[in-house]
Order: C-alpha cells, then structure tokens, then sequence
C-alpha cells in the first residue's frame, strides 16, 4: 500500500486525450488524464463514467445541455449517454471507470488509446 501524489503524477503527463492509470480496485480503474481542445461525441454501451476536475475546468457536452465541472467537481456520465468532453483550456482530470472502458468508447479513431501506460 501505497499513497499517491496526484500532481507529481499529472506532473508527468505530456500530452493531452492520453489517459495514465495510477491506481485500480474492485475492477475499476483510476486513471489521470489531461484534456485540451474537444475531444469525439460517443457512449460507452456497458459502463458508467465518472470525470474528477482536479485542476481547471471543462464542458461536459451532452446532447440537451452542456455542463461546465470546475476544480474539485465531479460528474458520472451514465452508461449509454452520448457525451463530448470540451476543454478551452488544459485541464487535470481523474477518472475512474472499469477497466474494460475505451476512452472512446463506441468510437474508434486517432484519439483511441488501447494500451493505457501505468505511472
């Protein structure tokens, strides 16, 4: 058992639309990723996402609104909800989903990433 230092570990992402894992329990991933720019409209068919701001802020758009989650907020993306991430700024986010969710979800294209990197 270990603690984790969440900026010394974001600290070490470089890019952006890159998820890192950094930790996992009961099937679950945690995962720490930055955003810039807008990211692809998709769902994910059999899990349920959760986007903690931990530095920044984004727009979480949804096909009927769009919801602006800032520094030391989270929002759970249902299952099956179309959903596009939109950042103006870089942003700090963790995730934790089941291990098995595609950052893309029912999408597959350049931003896809398939072999998370651990740090």
């Amino acid at each position: 058992m270990e603690k984790t230092n969440l900026a010394e570990k974001l600290s070490a992402i470089h890019d952006h639309w890159n998820p890192h894992v950094v930790g996992e329990l009961n099937g679950q991933m945690v995962k720490l990723v930055k955003f810039k720019g807008a990211f692809v409209w998709h769902h994910h068919d059999n899990e349920d996402e959760l986007f903690y701001v931990v530095k920044g802020s984004f727009d979480m758009h949804l096909k009927d609104k769009v919801v602006t989650i800032s520094q030391g907020e989270f929002i759970i993306i249902p299952k099956g909800t179309e959903h596009k991430p939109v950042a103006n700024e870089e942003v700090e986010v963790m995730l934790f989903e089941p291990a098995e969710t595609l950052n893309t979800g029912n999408i597959v294209n350049e931003k896809t990433r398939t072999d998370l990197k651990r740090i």
